[in-house]
Formats: structure tokens, C-alpha cells, sequence
């Protein structure tokens, strides 16, 4: 059974049913009003105070905090067997936590464990092909051996086949619906969450009887990438939404790595497109665990640099970098750098961060080591 909510969290609560109140606004306004309590209490020349809400925002909002339905919707909570969690609060997933625009709730169906932390995403086309599917299997089936949860986000193709894979390994995997879950989308994979209640968790951001729409997924795909350490693009097409997690991923800081498939294939045009702009490649599990846990290659380089001829400091800085990317250059001087210190002594926000890296790699400037560090090439 679900613990009771609490008054904080039913404050919260009303918060999240207000229509067009979403992350960013509500962060905006705790940072105001200093808690829920106080932005329920407050009137809407008070709520104007907030950038971005205007007269009109500001009385639809008033309006909107005394209309909501918080009975119905703790009714549902009870139901389902759900339990909210809170950002900043105990059980909210820690990784999540510096996203942007982490969600200010959480409803959650099954258990989160420590262990979860350390978790893949592994996504991809709704369409997805034989070739795609066996890949999928592989992939998911090894990272559960290697203690690894699997993330991903319920729907038809890839998404599906991750989760049950995960399961058939005898590992943990993790949902993410971008609807509520009082309702399972798609209908066919309500068989499926049961089944992952049992090892891992259903999680979502959207009120509990919220159907699915188009317009909720690329939200969705922002927590999917914020729970992993790395977001594995399977198999996608050149508009896919696993491309958006993608993006998600480079934004929040994860690893970005994707599965190639054949040159001619409209199923791999996204995929594809990913590695020509720098995303690391996947063969198979073993190459994502090099990655993320700094595992040694079984064959060593064919060739290694003496020290003689290794970087030198005072080397010139090759031509064409912009500020940001020249800072980097500067900064990777002596010794490899983690992209949190590279962010935190930069002052660089991690979404140019990402973009700076990426296109220094691409240049073949800088190299990514295991463990999210970068050096000079």
C-alpha cells in the first residue's frame, strides 16, 4: 500500500493539476513564494511578480489552483497502487536531479532501487526491423549481466523489446510513459508493465488519467536520458523520436552512443546521422561498458606514443576554434578532465559544453576516454 500523501505533497499536487503550469514555471514560482503553500495562498497580482506570468496567466492560474480536483486525482493515486515523489524529496531519483527542468513530480508504480543509478537507456524506432530487434536483445541481455538497469520508454519496437529483454536476463528495467498511469499506451503493452512491476518501476510525470499526445513524448524522452548514465540509440529513422533523447542525452551531459546498421537502410538514416556528428559507436554491450566503467580493450593499440612524443603544453592551438572551444583547448593542458570539472571551471552550461566537445571530436581535436573525461588528441 502507498503511504499516505502528505499535506506538502497534495499542496505540490494541486500545483502539478494546474493546466499550463510545467517545470520551469513552477521552479520559478517556488523560488518566488519560497513553497507550495505559500503560491496556493497567493493572489494573482502576486503571481504576476513571477517572470513570464502576465495578467492574464496570472488569473487563469488563480482560477485554475482553486478548480483543481485534488480528491480525484489521490483517488486514482490509491487505485493504482502509485506514490508520488517530490524533487528534493527522499526517493526522488538522484540523477534527475541536475537535469534541466527536472520534473517537481514523480508518480511512481513498482520499486526504485540504489542499484538504478546505474542504469542505460536503450531506445529506438516503433518500426523497428529483425536486424534492430536481435540487436536490442543482445545489448539489453548483456548490460543486465553487468548489474546495469535498463531504461526506456514502453513503446511498440525497440522500446518493447528492451524491456523484455531486460526481463528474460533477470535484470531491473525501468519505464517512462509520457501519459498517465492510470492507463497503460500502448494498450498492448499492459501485459508488459505488469511484468516489469515485478523487477523495476513505471514511472511518469503527467497526472494520472492523462492520455497520451504527440505534443508530451519529446518531454518524456528528457527523463529516459536524465535516469541513465548513457542513452543508446538503437535503431531510428532520420526523424525519429529516439533522436530527441539523443539530443536530451548531449544536453544533460550523458554519453550518446548508436547502433550502425546498413548505409542504405531508411531504419538506421537516424542512427546513422548520430555517428557522423559524433555519437560513439556500439557493437555490443562490451563496448558500452569500456565507456562507462573504463574497462580495458582486449587487444592493445597496435601503437602507442613514447614520451617523447607525447602532447606538448606549449603546443599551438590549431586554427579555426572559437572562445569556448579555445578554453577547452587551454583547460585539457596537463592531464584529462571530467566533463562536470570541465563545465564547473569553464562556467560553461552543459548543453554548450556538449556542443563544443562534439565538434572538437569531430575535428579530431579532442579524444572521449572512459568515464566521461576528455584530453587533447
Amino acid at each position: 500500500m502507498p503511504e499516505p500523501i502528505s499535506a506538502e505533497l497534495r499542496q505540490l499536487l494541486t500545483l502539478h493539476l494546474v493546466p499550463g503550469l510545467g517545470p520551469r514555471l513552477t521552479a520559478a514560482l517556488l523560488a518566488r513564494f519560497g513553497s507550495a503553500e505559500a503560491i496556493l495562498r497567493a493572489a494573482p497580482e502576486e503571481l504576476q511578480a513571477v517572470p513570464h506570468i502576465g495578467p492574464k496567466l496570472a488569473q487563469d492560474f488563480h482560477r485554475a489552483i482553486r478548480e483543481a480536483d485534488v480528491q480525484a486525482e489521490t483517488a486514482l493515486i490509491a487505485q493504482h497502487g502509485v506514490r508520488l515523489l517530490a524533487l528534493g524529496g527522499a526517493g526522488y531519483p538522484a540523477p534527475l536531479v541536475r537535469i534541466p527542468d527536472p520534473p517537481p513530480l514523480l508518480y511512481v508504480k513498482g520499486s526504485l532501487e540504489p542499484q538504478d543509478a546505474k542504469a542505460v537507456a536503450l531506445v529506438g524506432s516503433r518500426q523497428c526491423t529483425t536486424y534492430g530487434r536481435r540487436m536490442v536483445e543482445r545489448l539489453a541481455t548483456g548490460l543486465v549481466h553487468a548489474g546495469f538497469t535498463i531504461v526506456s520508454g514502453l513503446a511498440r519496437g525497440i522500446d518493447g523489446a528492451a524491456h523484455r529483454a531486460a526481463l528474460q536476463a533477470g535484470g531491473r528495467t525501468i519505464a517512462v510513459l509520457a501519459g498517465g498511469l492510470a492507463g497503460i499506451y500502448p494498450p498492448e503493452h499492459a501485459e508488459l508493465a505488469e511484468q516489469i512491476l515485478g523487477s523495476g518501476a513505471l514511472l511518469s510525470e503527467s497526472p494520472m488519467g492523462f492520455e497520451p499526445m504527440a505534443a508530451m513524448f519529446p518531454a518524456r524522452n528528457r527523463i529516459i536520458s536524465g535516469l541513465a548514465r548513457a542513452v543508446v540509440i538503437v535503431e531510428a529513422a532520420e526523424r525519429s523520436g529516439a533522436l530527441i533523447t539523443a539530443s536530451h542525452a548531449a544536453e544533460q551531459g550523458r554519453e550518446v552512443f548508436a547502433v550502425p546498421g546498413p548505409a542504405d537502410s531508411l531504419a538506421s538514416a537516424g542512427a546513422l546521422k548520430l555517428l557522423r556528428h559524433g555519437a560513439r559507436l556500439v557493437r555490443s554491450a562490451d563496448d558500452i561498458l569500456e565507456d562507462l566503467e573504463g574497462i580495458a580493450p582486449l587487444v592493445a593499440p597496435a601503437t602507442s606514443l613514447s614520451s617523447a612524443e607525447e602532447a606538448d603544453p606549449s603546443k599551438e592551438p590549431p586554427p579555426g576554434l572559437d572562445d569556448t572551444q579555445r578554453s577547452i583547448w587551454d583547460f585539457l593542458v596537463e592531464q584529462p578532465q571530467h566533463v562536470d570539472d570541465l563545465a564547473r571551471q569553464l562556467g560553461l552550461a552543459i548543453p554548450d559544453l556538449a556542443r563544443a566537445l562534439m565538434m572538437l571530436e569531430m575535428k579530431r581535436i579532442v579524444r572521449r576516454l572512459p568515464g566521461n573525461r576528455y584530453e587533447r588528441c
